[in-house]
């Protein structure tokens, strides 16, 4: 008993309806960003400290 394409067609209804045509790509942009961040944090990326940006020394 899995999904119909039926199914499938009601929720993308639903969901067209009730976020509209130009939220959607900005709530999967955010979600892609959240996935990507998740996944560094998993594999350690975020902690190396080659991310960071240089120091500023212009005060010096």
């Amino acid at each position: 008993m899995g999904l119909s394409i039926w199914h499938i067609l009601v929720v993308a209804i639903l969901v067209l309806v009730l976020f509209g045509r130009g939220k959607i790509p900005q709530i999967m942009g955010d979600l892609g960003k959240g996935l990507r961040n998740f996944k560094d944090g998993i594999s350690g990326e975020g902690d190396k400290k080659d991310n960071l940006p240089p120091p500023d020394n212009k005060g010096e």
